[in-house]
This record gives structure tokens, C-alpha cells and sequence, in this order.
């Protein structure tokens, strides 16, 4: 009942449905080659209403068939195990339990997204199923009972000498680590999913300060110019355009607000020219720049130039100095940059909360990619902000 495979072919036979069942469940526990046929029929039967198949699809995974492909190995290793110990089991069950996964592995990549989402569902249940179990007190003894008797098995059969002494120690092997796994298993598996779900979770903040740090340095900066220019219905205009044109490069061509790289900058000296052209021309203050060394872009380096456009901007928005200084220096192991200006100042400690220009877009910003940021200000005579990303050469 799982892909709807029995109905399908009781269907085109004129049959029962739960004759065929019947056929299947016998073949699978007689031989395995129950399991081989069902999925073998899952990727070739196409879904009612429709002429193409999983396995049509299947034919241009290139990287599904890789990945089944590597079992290769596996199945080798299984088939000579069984032939030299003797037992017959072994190669009869796991020469289809291995073609099994490669072909269930084909139709889970493949399937409709209904279809996936239906299988998904499927093992979540069963997953459920056994979580209700997994806590009492006989589910634990249970699987204490079969690890140890695994890996002691293990133990024996690696200490036995006579007939195929060479493969013993690869069957003891495969035994313990089955033990083991047995033991183990589930504390590792909820390890792995913590970990996981922490990442994951990480990334997701990570990716939502990214993108609060460019709506601040774009779209919120044009906001703030326009209310100062409110009196000046050529230069809100002016500002609105150019934010649009901004909006639906980044929207529909996937051009960031301000990136270095791609269609821009693609050295840091570029990327030091461009927020020296950019600054001066939106905001009329001349920008001085000086740069000692150059290297290639790569993610630490567009953080550096972005939040050094920001402390520019700001020093060109607040500071009321006619110029900005820009120092640059790339060495072998570290790249510095310093923002600086001679004008009002301020107290660094009394910026307000909501104000996320110094918190997310220069300091946030270096943090998330393992450099940082000094801001030093003195209310009346000026503002110097120091930057600072480790180099990684050759990683642009």
C-alpha cells in the first residue's frame, strides 16, 4: 500500500489487489526479490493519468545513479562474505536488500513532490510509531540484549581460526560495529539531529541579519535621505529611481543592494573605488582613499568593503566634515580598513537600540565573518572606525 504498486498491477490484470499483496509479501520473505519487484515496478508503472514514469526521470539523475553506483562496493563486500562463510542468507538477503535502497534511493529523488512528501510522511509515522516505545524499560533491555550479543558474537568470530581465517576478521568487524551501532545508535542519531537543527537554525539567523544589515544599507538609508530632502521634490525623485532600479536588480537578477563582485568590484581596490565614487555621488562629501596592497574578493573581504561603506556613509550623513579618509592595507595574513573623519563625533554608548547601522551592518556584519570592528569617537573631534578580516589567498 505504499506506492499504490499492487493496485496498479491488480488493475492492468483484471485482479485483486490483495491477491497481489499477498504474492509480493511471500516473495519478500522467501527471498527479498518480493521487495526487488515492487520497487523495480514503482519506477516503470507511471501513475494513473500520466505517461511518464519515475524511472524516465531516473534516466537524467546523473548524481542519483552516482550515489547508487557506490553501493557497488557494498554489494561485492556482502556476496563474498556469504560465499566464504557459508551462509546462504547473507547473499540471498543482501544482494536485494542493497538493490532495493539504490532503486527506493532512484523513486524518492524522483517521485512527484506529492509523492515525496507522501513517503516522508510515511517514515515520520514510523518513526513515531517507535518513539512511544523507545523511553520503557524493555525497548532498552531489548536492544542492550541484541549490541551485546552482536558484539560479543563479533569477538568470537574474530578469535576462531580454522577455514577462511583472512575473512573472519572483516565478519567479527561488521558484527561488533553492528553491536555497537545497536548500543549507540539512537543517542547518535539525536546527537546528529540536535546538531543539525542548531545549524540550521544558526544559518536561518545568520541569513535574516544578512539581509537586515542590506535593507538598512539600501533601502532604510534612502528613506532617511528623502526625509532630509523632503523640500527638494527633484532630489526625492532622484533618490526614489534609483532605490527602484536598486529593488529590482536585487528581486529579479539577484544583484545584492551594494555587492562587490559579479557585475562590480571584483579586487578590493576596486571595491574601494566604488565606495568612493558611490558615496560622493549621493551625498556631495569628498571621499579620500588610500590603498596599500590589493587582493581578490572573496566573502570576508565584500563584508570588509560593506561595512566600510556603511561607516562612510554615516561619517558622510552625521559627521558634518567636508571629507573622508579611507586607509586600506592588505597583508600576507590580515586586511585593515579605517574610516575616518574630523567632525562632530559622538558617544558611542548612548546610540539608541532601534539604531542597527552600527550593531548589524559594521559590527554584526565583521562578527559573522571572523573579523571586527573598533568604533572610536570623540564628541568634537571626530570618528575613526577600524576594521579588520583574517586574509584566506587563493580562497576568492
Amino acid at each position: 500500500m505504499i506506492g499504490g504498486i499492487a493496485g496498479g498491477i491488480a488493475a492492468r490484470r483484471g485482479r485483486d489487489p490483495t491477491i497481489v499483496r499477498i504474492v509480493l509479501v511471500l516473495l519478500g520473505l522467501l527471498s527479498g526479490f518480493g521487495v526487488v519487484l515492487y520497487i523495480f515496478a514503482w519506477l516503470v508503472l507511471p501513475v494513473e493519468g500520466s505517461a511518464e514514469t519515475i524511472g524516465t526521470r531516473a534516466l537524467s539523475d546523473r548524481q542519483g545513479i552516482t550515489i547508487a553506483i557506490a553501493l557497488v562496493p557494498a554489494l561485492v563486500l556482502v556476496l563474498l562474505l556469504g560465499s566464504q562463510l557459508h551462509a546462504s542468507f547473507v547473499s540471498s538477503w543482501g544482494l536485494p536488500l542493497l538493490v532495493s535502497a539504490a532503486g527506493l534511493l532512484l523513486v524518492y529523488r524522483n517521485a512527484e513532490a506529492e509523492e515525496r512528501a507522501s513517503l516522508e510522511d510515511s517514515f515520520k509515522a514510523l518513526l513515531q510509531l517507535g518513539s512511544d516505545r523507545r523511553h520503557s524499560p524493555r525497548y532498552f533491555l531489548a536492544r542492550l540484549g541484541g549490541g551485546l550479543i552482536l558484539f560479543v558474537l563479533g569477538v568470537v568470530v574474530i578469535s576462531q581460526g580454522g577455514r577462511h581465517t583472512f575473512l573472519r576478521p572483516i565478519a567479527g568487524t561488521v558484527l561488533m560495529i553492528a553491536g555497537t551501532v545497536i548500543l549507540l545508535g539512537p543517542w547518535w542519531l539525536r546527537l546528529a539531529l540536535g546538531l543539525l537543527h542548531e545549524r540550521q537554525a544558526r544559518i536561518r539567523a545568520e541569513e535574516r541579519a544578512d539581509m537586515a544589515a542590506r535593507v538598512h544599507d539600501s533601502v532604510l538609508q534612502t528613506l532617511a535621505m528623502i526625509q532630509r530632502s523632503a523640500a527638494e521634490p527633484q532630489e526625492v525623485a532622484r533618490l526614489a529611481r534609483a532605490q527602484e532600479r536598486e529593488l529590482r536588480s536585487w528581486l529579479f537578477e539577484g544583484r545584492e543592494p551594494g555587492s562587490f563582485g559579479a557585475e562590480g568590484a571584483s579586487t578590493l581596490a576596486a571595491g574601494v573605488e566604488q565606495i568612493e565614487r558611490e558615496v560622493e555621488e549621493a551625498h556631495g562629501v569628498a571621499v579620500d582613499a588610500v590603498m596599500v596592497g590589493d587582493a581578490p574578493l572573496d566573502d570576508e573581504l565584500r563584508a570588509l568593503l560593506a561595512a566600510g561603506r556603511e561607516a562612510t556613509v554615516n561619517a558622510a550623513k552625521w559627521s558634518g566634515a567636508s571629507s573622508v579618509s579611507i586607509y586600506v592595507e592588505a597583508e600576507a595574513k590580515r586586511v585593515s580598513m579605517f574610516v575616518r573623519d574630523r567632525g562632530a563625533g559622538f558617544d558611542p554608548e548612548s546610540i539608541a537600540d532601534d539604531r542597527q547601522g552600527i550593531a548589524e551592518s559594521i559590527r554584526g556584519r565583521m562578527q559573522r565573518h571572523g573579523g571586527t570592528a573598533v568604533i572610536r569617537s570623540v564628541p568634537g573631534e571626530g570618528t575613526e572606525v577600524e576594521l579588520s578580516v583574517p586574509r584566506h589567498p587563493g580562497r576568492a
